[in-house]
C-alpha cells in the first residue's frame, strides 16, 4: 500500500458502546477508512479472510471467539489492535505480535498512538514515500509514560522516572527511582517506544535517560551512581547528540 491508500479498518467488539466509541474515533482520524463495524465476530473473521482490512482492532473476550482464538485463525495476515478491559489477557497478545493493546476505557490520545504505530508499519518511509516527500503524521499527544509487561501485570511507567534500561539475556530490566521492573520485552522495541529526544541507546545492553546523565568518564556515562559502557558502535552518534 502507498501513502495515499486510507488503511482499510475493521473493528469487532461485543459491547456496542465500545463500537461505537471505537468507530468514532477511526472515522476522525486521517488515513483511515471503516471497512466494517460490527459486533458479530464471524462477519470480521470473515471480511479478514477476504482480504479487505490492512489494520484490525479486535476486542479480546468475546462469547463466540475469542480475540486469540480470532488471530491464531487469521495468521497476521493484517495488523492488529487488541482492545480489553483486563490486562493479564493484554499480556497474551504480545505472543502474537500485536502492533498495540488499548485497555479500555480508551481516551483518544491513547488511541492515536496505537495507529501512529500501526501506520509506521503499515507505511515504512523509506517504501511508502517518493524521495523528498513528507508523509503525513497522525496527530498524537506527547507521552509521559509508557505501559511495560511484566510477569503478572501491565505496568505505567513515568518516563521521566527512568534512570536507564538495561537488556538482560532473555529479558530486560528499567531501572526507575521506585524499583527495578523487569520485562520480557526487546531493547529494540524499548529503543522505537521511547522518545529519542529523551532517550538514547549507547550500548547493546543500555538506553540511558539523558536527563539523568551526572557526568561522562573515561567511556562510561554514570547515572545515578551507576558506571554505564559506552559501545563503540553507538559511541559517534551519541556524542554528536550531546554535541561534544
Amino acid at each position: 500500500m502507498n501513502n495515499s491508500t486510507p488503511i482499510r479498518c475493521v473493528i469487532v467488539d461485543d459491547e456496542p458502546w465500545a463500537l461505537s466509541l471505537l468507530t468514532d474515533y477511526v472515522r476522525k482520524t486521517p488515513d483511515l477508512d471503516v471497512v466494517l463495524s460490527t459486533t458479530h465476530v464471524l462477519e470480521a473473521l470473515r471480511a479478514v479472510q477476504e482480504g479487505k482490512a490492512d489494520l484490525l482492532f479486535l476486542d479480546i473476550q468475546m462469547p463466540e471467539l475469542t480475540g486469540l482464538q480470532f488471530m491464531k485463525i487469521i495468521q497476521k495476515s493484517c495488523k492488529v489492535i487488541l482492545t480489553t478491559a483486563y490486562t493479564q489477557y493484554a499480556m497474551e497478545g504480545y505472543e502474537h505480535d500485536v502492533v498495540d493493546y488499548l485497555l479500555k476505557p480508551i481516551t483518544f490520545d491513547r488511541f492515536l498512538m496505537a495507529v501512529q504505530k500501526a501506520k509506521e508499519r503499515l507505511l515504512p518511509a523509506s517504501l511508502s514515500a517518493p524521495a523528498g516527500t513528507a508523509i503525513e503524521q497522525v496527530p498524537s499527544v506527547p507521552a509521559d509514560h509508557i505501559f511495560i509487561k511484566t510477569e503478572y501485570r501491565i505496568q505505567k511507567i513515568n518516563l521521566p522516572d527512568i534512570f536507564y534500561i538495561e537488556g538482560l539475556r532473555d529479558y530486560i530490566a528499567l531501572h526507575t527511582r521506585a524499583a527495578k521492573v523487569l520485562s520480557l520485552d526487546s531493547m529494540k522495541n524499548m529503543e522505537e517506544l521511547l522518545p529519542e529526544t529523551r532517550f538514547i541507546r549507547i550500548h547493546k545492553s543500555y538506553i540511558i535517560n539523558r536527563e539523568h546523565i551526572e557526568f561522562l568518564e573515561r567511556g562510561r556515562v554514570v547515572i545515578h551512581k551507576q558506571y554505564l559502557p559506552i559501545g563503540d558502535t553507538y559511541r559517534e552518534k551519541f556524542l554528536r547528540i550531546l554535541k561534544i
